[in-house]
């Protein structure tokens, strides 16, 4: 028996949720597409040029048009979702792109423009066209993304279709949309990779299907690596071999004759009287590299998940790049068997979307799990990263972990956000701050704060500190004002496991250090307020032990540290003992036993 599944907050009656209207959005870097599911049927709605697929370029001439290069084209602005600055990479085909307030923004005519009010004139056009085939008006939508997208890109993403009028229920990953409408189309089970080569980004991931249950295992990918790169390698290689035509060549020629090229050898384009070659063989060698690359993120996705390409049940193509001869055979190769290609690569994830928009208004006998593909944590002393939700967790998730104070009389305590796989704050990327205030004054240790992490099913991010004695509390939406920049969020991985084992030593000397620190100010302290239960001996060998470990504190030998607190631990414990009965002795002083 199957239950209705209906998102939290949704209206429970069922009978209003079915007069609503909620498409399924592939907002992507190359085309964007809509679609509409019934009864668990998407279908793709056609543009009224008779199109399924709407261009992703926005021109500012007299008037703002959508799907046509005109005066003023703004093309793959979704490559800039999120970011600060424009990747190095991609300088050239910015040229205008400015930082205003801490966004980034391109000049275009007399105005300055955010990636996110520009992706919004993509999105109106898809609502008004989804308003006149569907006859009703549209005002809710899921929109994908690519499952590397990071907070700030997702957050972009959700302010881009409030700017066109829609209420985003749910930003779904694109290889999990894809894997969504497979599924459900094919009845497939078992575990399949969804290999993502679009426009401007490449995603794979590993899901699990089960009875109608989708739970992603494993996530990778690289936000600057897409067909874009292709069109450009394959530019520059036409600029150089027919320098006479050179400024003719643009992107848009290049991307034309890589598109022939899905069924032919050879194809041949005519430009300024000079006819212009590219062979499937030349393609293949310009696309090797790239190619690779992404075949290096499949691997090391499967073993994050513990897998390799002999446990994979199927592999589904997504994403026009993915039309390549190249790819094909080299993803054959990889993994040991035919990729699936019978559902248009282009279409799939706006189908997986509308799937999801339909379960999320009028309920599903279907479940997805995706994950985060980062890890979350927050600073603690030293500098050092403690990570609450670790990357590859199912969401939407909380989870709570219980701190406290680290000097005597604390009254605050900085919570600060950090996301990626190193163990040292440095290395890893900061989302966001704050303070908590109003902590009883305690001796150190002794305050108890709760911080939780709760993350949503759009992977965005809300933390909380709550201090157990008093209730005060603080909390942050994560809303950070750019993203990574170049292929940060995939160096993050590669960066951990090129240096995890020296990060963990570098950790655990840092924690050395901060205990060993921590037990100096303690017993200072100590000696300053019982100082008269030592004799002069005693306090003279508890003085040179002091000193020896301030000095040894600083040396990067970890054992050196552990041994000095050990020997001024063992030198301390009879002063412990003294300062307890002490305690004890005042505490008692003035009670009657009958009392007690």
């Amino acid at each position: 028996m199957f239950i209705q599944l209906v998102e939290p907050g949704m209206t429970p009656d069922l009978h209003e949720a079915e007069k609503e209207i909620a498409i399924g959005i592939d907002l992507g870097t190359t085309h964007s597409v809509v679609a509409y599911a019934t009864n668990q049927t998407p279908t793709v709605l056609a543009f009224d040029t008779g199109k399924k697929l709407l261009p992703s370029i926005v021109s500012y001439g007299d008037e703002v048009v959508v799907g046509e290069k005109r005066a003023f084209a703004i093309q793959s602005i979704k490559r800039l979702i999120g970011r600060q600055t424009v990747p190095e990479d991609l300088m050239s085909h910015y040229p205008d792109a400015v930082v205003s307030h801490k966004a980034l923004k391109l000049k275009i005519k007399d105005r300055e423009l955010t990636p996110s009010e520009i992706s919004a004139e993509i999105l109106k056009v898809i609502r008004q066209n989804a308003e006149n085939v569907l006859g009703q008006t549209v005002h809710k939508a899921v929109i994908t993304v690519p499952a590397y997208f990071d907070e700030a890109a997702r957050q972009e993403t959700k302010q881009a279709a409030k700017l066109a009028g829609l209420e985003v229920l749910r930003l779904i990953n694109e290889p999990t949309a894809a894997a969504l409408a497979y599924g459900l189309d094919k009845q497939v089970e078992g575990v399949y990779a969804v290999y993502d080569f679009g426009g401007g980004t490449f995603d794979v991931s590993l899901l699990k299907f089960t009875r109608g249950v989708f739970q992603v295992l494993a996530t990778g990918g690289d936000t600057l690596l897409g067909g874009d790169d292709v069109d450009y390698l394959v530019q520059h290689y036409l600029q150089e071999t027919y320098p006479t035509v050179a400024d003719s060549i643009t992107p848009t020629i290049a991307r034309e004759l890589k598109e022939m090229l899905a069924n032919h050898q050879m194809t041949s384009l005519a430009i300024k009287g000079h006819t212009i070659t590219l062979t499937q063989q030349k393609l293949t060698e310009l696309c090797q590299l790239l190619v690779a690359k992404t075949l290096q993120i499949c691997g090391q996705v499967l073993r994050d998940a513990g897998l390799d390409p002999r446990n994979i049940d199927g592999v589904i193509l997504v994403g026009g790049s993915t039309r390549l001869q190249v790819v094909r055979q080299e993803v054959a190769s990889f993994f040991g068997k035919i990729p699936l290609t019978d559902i248009n690569p282009d279409e799939v994830v706006a189908l997986g979307a509308a799937l999801q928009a339909e379960a999320l208004t009028r309920g599903s006998d279907t479940l997805l799990l995706d994950i985060t593909p980062l890890s979350l944590g927050l600073e603690t002393m030293g500098g050092i990263v403690e990570k609450i939700i670790e990357r590859n967790t199912p969401i939407p998730v909380a989870i709570a972990q219980e701190f406290t104070t680290y000097q005597d009389g604390q009254a605050a305590m900085q919570i600060h956000v950090l996301q990626g796989e190193r163990e040292l704050v440095k290395d890893c990327r900061s989302l966001g701050q704050f303070t908590l205030t109003g902590i009883p004054p305690m001796a150190a240790g002794a305050a108890k704060v709760r911080v939780t992490f709760q993350l949503d099913a759009d992977g965005l991010l809300t933390v909380m500190a709550k201090e157990m004695a008093t209730g005060q509390s603080q909390q942050i939406e994560i809303n950070p004002a750019y993203g990574l920049s170049d292929a940060e969020m995939i160096q993050h991985l590669r960066d951990n496991f090129e240096h995890g084992a020296a990060d963990m030593e570098q950790r655990l000397l840092i924690e050395a250090r901060v205990d060993a620190r921590q037990m100096l100010v303690q017993l200072k302290g100590a000696i300053v307020q019982d100082g008269d239960l030592l004799t002069i001996e005693e306090q003279e060998a508890l003085q040179q032990a002091i000193e020896s470990l301030e000095k040894i504190v600083v040396f990067e030998d970890r054992n050196a540290i552990k041994q000095g607190m050990q020997e001024l631990e063992t030198l301390s414990f009879s002063f412990a003992e003294r300062r307890i009965n002490r305690s004890i002795q005042r505490a008692l002083a003035g009670q009657k036993i009958g009392e007690l």
